[in-house]
């Protein structure tokens, strides 16, 4: 019934009711009609000064003051336009149920105020000194209901629109608030869509170069005294490897402090380089290419190049040493189809990982709109990418790229 305001509110409501109620009643002067009329300037300062606080429970005491005053046969008043502000504020601060009320009572009200005086002119006052005529009587019965009906109506309307207005505010800060609230979201997802991709690319380099490294310090040790010439050519792809390495990771690193950076973009062309690498290091890589990939945009090549990369990383990690390693590329105008197969250690026993080496080829094939599948088959390993050569919008399905508990392999 009672509405929250704040105190300052309440005592303005109650301060102005107060001071309206005195003002008319210092104006009314002998008029005022007694104890009565005093009555009813009370029972409508008080409904005034409940017209924010319970808008309904001023209603009804408006109500209660008007039958008052008509049981009392009092003269209509001064006072009985501080209806009009109880009116106004059932439809701006009223409930549903309220709001119908205080236009039924703008109706209603006018209609009685309209009925009572014309029947107390016909049957008590008179004009010019002789009784009012019935016509008469009706004719100012109708000139007082369409006053009384303008007077309580047309508040009633302005409140109506007022608390559409505000309702059209209160919706607009509304959207204003979920538009802020998506774009944050937005802005979450983008940064987490780059967190993901920066690591993928700092797992990329870092792993398959310190995979190169490892292995070229292995063969350096062993043949330092039996044929220095080998360990020093070693050396020499430690240090090669290494500085590119370097210089992917800084370019990585600019990316990331400076919105213009430039991350590492190696292409389809850089494969054979690698497939080179890996052959230094020991890997017996067999390469089947069928297919035109300059029409491939900078993406495509990018999440080709890393896959491929990936996955000979990933076969000299945890293959069976001397087996060969089989990878072919096709390039459709519409598909690219990457297959890398390698033999399994024996006794499948891989090599320690962190399994984020398939979260991340998972990650490309997915954020290019294609699809991945990685597993054993039979006594071999396959890795088997097909996506599209045209990449999708880049934004990341939900719920397609799996934990990294939830790789079985730990590649």
């Amino acid at each position: 019934m009672f509405r929250p305001l704040l105190r300052t509110q309440i005592v303005v409501d109650v301060s102005v009711a107060i001071v309206l109620g005195g003002l008319i009643t210092v104006l009314s002067g002998a008029d005022v009609g007694g104890v009565a009329g005093l009555g009813t300037i009370a029972g409508l300062t008080l409904a005034l000064a409940l017209r924010r606080m319970a808008p309904g429970l001023g209603l009804a005491v408006a109500w209660v003051t008007a039958a008052f005053q008509m049981a009392t046969l009092q003269d209509p008043n001064i006072a009985d336009a501080m209806v009009a502000g109880v009116v106004y504020t059932t439809s701006v601060y009223g409930s549903r149920r309220v709001r119908v009320l205080g236009l039924v009572s703008a109706v209603v009200g006018a209609v009685l105020a309209g009925v009572y005086t014309g029947v107390r002119i016909y049957g008590v006052s008179g004009i010019g000194g002789r009784p009012e005529s019935l016509m008469e009587s009706v004719n100012y019965g109708i000139t007082w209901f369409v006053f009384t009906l303008a007077v309580l109506l047309l508040p009633w309307l302005a409140g109506l629109a007022v608390r559409a207005r505000r309702s059209a505010r209160m919706s607009r800060e509304a959207q204003l608030l979920a538009e802020r609230d998506a774009a944050r979201a937005d802005r979450a997802v983008a940064i987490e869509q780059e967190r993901v991709r920066i690591a993928r690319d700092m797992h990329d380099i870092v792993a398959h170069s310190l995979a190169v490294v490892i292995a070229q310090a292995d063969g350096a040790r062993y043949a330092l005294r039996a044929d220095p010439a080998v360990a020093d050519e070693a050396l020499g792809t430690i240090g090669s490897t290494a500085r590119r390495a370097l210089g992917d990771v800084r370019e990585l690193l600019g990316a990331l402090r400076h919105e213009q950076g430039t991350a590492p973009t190696p292409d389809v062309d850089d494969i054979e380089q690698l497939v080179g690498q890996m052959r230094d290091v020991g890997l017996d890589v067999q390469v089947e290419r069928q297919g035109d990939p300059s029409a491939l945009p900078t993406t495509t090549q990018l999440a080709v190049y890393r896959i491929v990369q990936e996955s000979l990383t990933n076969a000299y990690k945890h293959g069976e040493r001397g087996a060969p390693v089989r990878a072919r590329l096709t390039y459709r105008p519409d598909t690219v189809e990457i297959d890398v197969v390698n033999r399994r250690a024996e006794g499948d026993r891989p090599g320690p990982g962190t399994g984020h080496g398939l979260v991340g080829m998972r990650e490309r094939a997915t954020m290019s709109g294609g699809s991945m599948t990685a597993g054993p088959r039979g006594e071999d390993f396959a890795v088997a990418v097909r996506m599209p050569a045209q990449p999708s919008t880049g934004q990341m399905p939900r719920n397609t790229i799996p934990s990294t508990n939830q790789e079985r392999s730990p590649r």
